[in-house]
């Protein structure tokens, strides 16, 4: 890469915004959101709306202000770290989280239209931690994945805005990102190991409220 073509990336990046304080006041953030929501039930696998790329958020307006309020409040109803769009049954690229990182911090915040960063193979170090998922419930499998990750994409407000993670945090951050573009995490498994995470969720009952895939 040319002199020329680092500094393009540079103004690329700056352009893309700053990383966003997702720590500070986490706890009154989320409380806010939740109280102005109402909670969804959650979609499963087999859902059509999982298994296809989400729609760009274009319009940044008060349907996708209650939209991220609904979102929230869905997530704290099922007991979730993280919660994209389609798990509400919504088309559109906006995932929110309430994550806590390796250190016990908690982020709270929302990225729409997000985008991962592409890491540098120096930079990838592989975390095998077990996976779940709202939309796969009950269930849990081992995924590598890597143990940092940047998102950048938008706020509520069309603001470009990044959220940097590590550990847990990060998985989740790549998780729910993920999920916009139309992937689960049982579909980044051997076919071994999606068949016992699907027969773990079909032996279970979910804890929450779920749409039936008719």
């Amino acid at each position: 890469m040319s002199q020329q073509d680092t500094e393009h990336q540079q103004d690329e990046q700056q352009q893309q915004g700053s990383f966003f304080d997702d720590v500070t006041d986490a706890a009154a953030r989320e409380e806010a959101h939740r109280a102005r929501g109402t909670a969804k039930p959650i979609t499963v696998v087999g859902n059509p709306v999982l298994h296809r790329p989400c729609r760009i958020v274009t319009e940044f307006d008060d349907s996708l202000v209650r939209l991220i309020d609904d979102m929230f409040a869905s997530q704290r109803a099922a007991e979730g770290v993280g919660l994209a769009a389609n798990q509400i049954g919504v088309d559109l690229r906006v995932f929110v989280y309430d994550c806590p990182d390796d250190d016990g911090r908690r982020h709270v915040g929302h990225i729409v239209n997000p985008v991962l960063d592409e890491l540098p193979a120096d930079q990838r170090v592989l975390d095998d931690s077990n996976e779940g998922c709202l939309s796969v419930p009950g269930a849990y499998m081992e995924l590598p994945r890597p143990d940092y990750a940047v998102v950048r994409g938008q706020d509520l407000h069309g603001n470009p805005v990044a959220v940097a993670g590590s550990g847990y945090f990060a998985r989740c951050l790549q998780h729910e990102t993920d999920h916009l573009y139309g992937y689960l995490y049982i579909d980044r498994l051997s076919k071994r190991d999606r068949k016992d995470v699907l027969r773990q969720m079909a032996e279970l009952t979910p804890k929450y409220a779920t749409v039936p895939n008719d």
